[in-house]
């Protein structure tokens, strides 16, 4: 039985504050009570990745503190206007798995489809900042290449659906593709990788439960949150109305400097998350996408990191270090 998330106006709220998110940073400044003139780092110039962050997790940051945590992962910094060696536009090699438009397929028995190029929230450190989704578009044609591609390889039993956010998208459109997958028989689990449970909690109601859970697929929901002050009440809230209705809740976070790269933090982040229902899962080294070289922590710092980690909390609660790498059979673990 569907768990009772929310009223029943809740589908048209998300919406709406999907729409309220705050795109300009002047105007998030002032929210917070910062004077954009006196910023330690300058902001970028215009650019074509803009600001996008919803206002209730802006609530969730502190007035006052240019280093807050959550800012930092949003705020559009000058740095990201530099070119760095080694910092290119497809860091994970997803044009190179592409198999049809939208899919992309790197690793043995699953594929992902990239559903949409829209976010509720524009990380500044995102690895698909530059992908073409104008070009790589699976519902163009109403999925129906992906579909066919997913129906003919037989070896593909879990299907990921990515994003940008799918969960951007309307519950219905979700349902007629979940309900597609479902229908080819090799297909096992269903994975949906997302921010919004944690950045718009709103979005989990009744009708997004009912599509996730009313298919035999086995769901898994993949969030991501990099800062214990990320998970406030709501978002405790939405995950137990995931696990209510059985939904297997993992997280996955990147190690970013100035945000969270201590081992006190970190710590904290698998603590709150175990409290909330979800599994700490990964911690990815980041990604080198052009634009994001300033939130880089090197590989050395960060197994000292896990060192301590490791020494502080249960193994159930250490999450994974791994890195992605182009052409890679699966998540390269750094020890």
């Amino acid at each position: 039985m569907i768990a009772q998330a929310k009223s029943q106006d809740q589908p048209v709220r998300w919406q709406q504050e999907l729409v309220q998110a705050i795109s300009n940073p002047i105007e998030l400044l002032r929210l917070l009570d910062l004077d954009p003139t006196r910023l330690p780092e300058p902001l970028a110039s215009e650019n074509s990745f803009r600001l996008r962050v919803p206002r209730g997790y802006v609530a969730r940051m502190r007035k006052g503190d240019p280093q807050d945590p959550l800012l930092r992962q949003v705020l559009p910094l000058a740095a990201e206007d530099g070119t760095v060696p080694g910092y290119v536009t497809d860091p994970v090699g997803d044009l190179q798995a592409q198999r049809v438009p939208g899919v992309l397929r790197k690793y043995l028995g699953r594929a992902l489809i990239v559903t949409t190029g829209a976010c509720a929230i524009h990380c500044r450190y995102c690895f698909r900042r530059h992908y073409p989704y104008c070009d790589s578009n699976p519902a163009t044609d109403q999925w129906r290449q992906a579909l066919r591609y997913l129906a003919t390889e037989t070896s593909i039993n879990e299907v990921i659906l990515s994003g940008g956010d799918p969960l951007t998208l309307s519950d219905q459109r979700l349902s007629e593709l979940t309900q597609a997958l479902a229908a080819i028989p090799h297909i096992k689990r269903l994975r949906v990788h997302t921010r919004l449970p944690v950045v718009l909690p709103e979005r989990v109601n009744d009708e997004l439960l009912s599509w996730l859970v009313g298919t035999r697929l086995n769901p898994v929901v993949v969030v991501h949150a990099n800062h214990p002050n990320e998970i406030d009440t709501s978002v405790r809230d939405a995950i137990r109305c995931l696990r209510d209705v059985d939904v297997t809740v993992l997280n996955q976070s990147v190690l970013l400097q100035g945000v969270n790269d201590n081992a006190d933090t970190l710590c904290n982040l698998s603590e709150v998350l175990f409290d909330a229902g979800v599994l700490p899962y990964y911690l990815h080294l980041l990604d080198p996408v052009q634009g994001a070289a300033h939130f880089d922590v090197d590989e050395t710092n960060a197994t000292r990191l896990m060192e301590v980690i490791r020494t502080r909390l249960p193994g159930y609660l250490v999450p994974r270090l791994v890195r992605e790498l182009p052409g890679a059979p699966y998540k390269v673990p750094i020890t």
